[in-house]
């Protein structure tokens, strides 16, 4: 079976504050075991503090620069960037630029707001 999005895909906002874009995702399109998704975070703004319980995530910067923060780690991210962060791992997504941040987001199982645990009070 070969699944293709096509066309315009309507926003929505997560439970971490960032607008996604659903790219792929077993609820939508009816792969199987993973979700892509492409998330706009603007200028000066960041996202929620949170983590997955068992979600795996990548993230590929494909627009823009900001700052990853990974448990106690902070770094910069620039266009190019992969980052992995396993369950568990808290985590966030500043943009520190004054263009869009975009991050394509692979998870593994497909993202769901019932794994996401906000962590900012």
């Amino acid at each position: 079976m070969i699944l293709s999005v096509r066309g315009a895909v309507v926003p929505y906002v997560t439970r971490d504050g960032s607008e996604i874009r659903e790219l792929m995702h077993p609820g939508v399109h009816g792969n199987r075991a993973q979700s892509l998704a492409e998330a706009t975070i603007g200028p000066g703004a960041a996202t929620l503090l949170h983590r997955h319980a068992i979600t795996e995530e990548l993230y590929h910067v494909t627009a823009g620069e900001g700052v990853m923060v990974l448990g106690e780690e902070r770094f910069a991210i620039h266009v190019g960037d992969t980052v992995c962060i396993p369950p568990g791992m808290s985590h966030r997504v500043e943009n520190n630029g004054d263009t869009p941040l975009v991050i394509l987001c692979a998870c593994t199982p497909p993202y769901s707001h019932e794994d996401t645990e906000l962590l900012d009070p």
